[in-house]
């Protein structure tokens, strides 16, 4: 779908701008691969081709010999600095945020509109655009239904015509604060589909998470992190994806299943039923490269791998791999939603339903999936930026804007060195988090220079975007 002509808000300008020409990189896209150079102009992608030249006074030239050249990265799942209450959020903000991701290779994230149960979608799209104008790379935004009434629809009307906001977010978890019983989450679907948008599913049998929650609580002496896994286990998630389906297919709607964690429910979407139903399937690196095993770590250890769903058995990881792969999975995401182990998972440190979901990693999505990805010969280089790239920007309406190396597309452009080794450290990453739950793994590869509408945005280890450069992305 094309995007929306947007608004120039933000603190650079891309008219005027001398030419800018990529020389003698190993160009790589979704489809492609070749030896070759582009021509950046305004902001744009002008022209690729070989042997190119620029004959404008002042243009820049870059020799990307040796290095790979990507369209940016496009992660359309995260939660920058999202409530969970009592004044607390998230620990990485839009600013901290997005500046982890452009180190990472990341050029444009989609984040989240959650209204408060009965709060108009406008007032609650209004204060967060207004966080994320502190954002330093472009952004979208998804709009979440937490409640349902008579004004839902119009409402929805409204967020698709006027805002550009095509995909709308449904929880069946978290029903006692914005979770939907499944008439409701049909009603958005029947909703979405009039306004051929798409609804994003988290999937979480909630009512059997409360029990084993209850169960473990009042039975269980240690109540610690390994229970919080517990009490979602596989089942859960695989019987909630599969009533979403069902939802889906009553409804004619396109659907996305968020952080697909195990294969229970990656089951759901190989037998599905309903043939003509349009799905995309969403992992997330921590489910590719972790296991359940983290919860085993001494003392309150194992808290740094909350999130939901949790990480499930050793085996699951290889056969979402293979899933990857075989395009049943079609998109990678981090679902970055750091907190910091003090002061804020440490909330749950005699209570594990107290401990808030998430962890960092917009900044390592790019370099694991290369590392254990494309050099594990588990993926390929194509399917590395399908997955991380073109796939997001096509499923939401931001392609061939964006995920793209096209002419007219914008100059979002990733320079990847390959050669390039190192290690994941809390102590080094640029996530506003105090641990990382990727700490120690040895990466090799990693940007050399990122770009963002034709600017240099990072280069050789330093963030060179200030706060509030980042553009607001509308979607047709």
């Amino acid at each position: 779908m094309p995007t929306r002509e947007r608004k120039n808000s933000s603190k650079r300008k891309d008219a005027g701008r001398a030419p800018l020409l990529i020389k003698n990189g190993h160009v790589v896209t979704a489809v492609d691969s070749f030896k070759g150079d582009i021509l950046v102009a305004d902001g744009k992608i002008r022209l690729l081709g070989k042997h190119l030249e620029v004959i404008e006074p002042g243009a820049k030239i870059i020799d990307a010999a040796g290095l790979y050249v990507l369209p940016g990265g496009v992660d359309p799942h995260v939660h920058m600095e999202l409530s969970i209450g009592g004044g607390q959020f998230s620990s990485d903000d839009f600013e901290t945020g997005t500046r982890a991701a452009i180190a990472g290779g990341t050029t444009s994230i989609i984040d989240f509109v959650t209204p408060e149960p009965g709060q108009p979608l406008s007032e609650a799209l209004y204060e967060r655009k207004e966080a994320a104008k502190k954002s330093l790379c472009d952004y979208g935004l998804h709009m979440s239904i937490t409640s349902w009434n008579e004004n839902i629809p119009g409402e929805m009307r409204q967020c698709v015509e006027k805002e550009g906001i095509s995909s709308f977010k449904v929880y069946m978890a978290y029903k006692q604060t914005i979770g939907l019983d499944d008439k409701y989450i049909l009603a958005v679907m029947d909703e979405a589909a009039k306004l051929k948008a798409r609804v994003l599913v988290h999937c979480e049998y909630d009512e059997v998470i409360a029990y084993l929650q209850k169960k473990f609580k009042l039975e269980v002496q240690n109540s610690g992190p390994k229970n919080y896994a517990m009490s979602r286990p596989p089942s859960v998630e695989a019987e909630a994806l599969s009533r979403a389906l069902y939802l889906a297919a009553t409804a004619y709607c396109p659907v996305y299943i968020v952080h697909l964690s195990g294969a229970p429910a990656l089951l759901k979407i190989v037998d599905l039923p309903y043939k003509n139903l349009d799905v995309v399937v969403e992992t997330c690196p921590q489910y590719l490269i972790l296991d359940r095993s983290e919860y085993e770590r001494p003392g309150f250890g194992g808290a740094a791998y909350v999130m939901s769903p949790p990480l499930r058995s050793d085996v699951d990881p290889v056969i979402l791999w293979d899933a990857l792969k075989n395009n049943k999975i079609q998109v990678v995401s981090t679902d970055h939603c750091p907190f910091n182990m003090k002061g804020q998972k440490d909330r749950g440190v005699d209570d594990f339903t107290k401990i808030p979901g998430g962890a960092a990693g917009v900044q390592h999505r790019m370099a694991l999936l290369y590392t254990y990805g494309v050099l594990e010969k588990k993926i390929s280089l194509n399917q590395w930026v399908a997955l991380t790239s073109t796939m997001p920007a096509r499923v939401f309406g931001l392609y061939p804007r964006k995920g793209a190396l096209v002419k007219g597309a914008d100059a979002d452009i990733l320079l990847w060195d390959p050669k390039a080794e190192g290690f994941i450290s809390a102590k080094t990453h640029l996530h506003n988090c105090d641990t990382s739950i990727y700490e120690g793994f040895r990466i090799k590869g990693k940007p050399y220079m990122v770009m963002i509408n034709g600017e240099i945005a990072y280069e050789q280890g330093v963030v060179k975007f200030e706060k509030g450069s980042g553009r607001y992305l509308q979607r047709a």
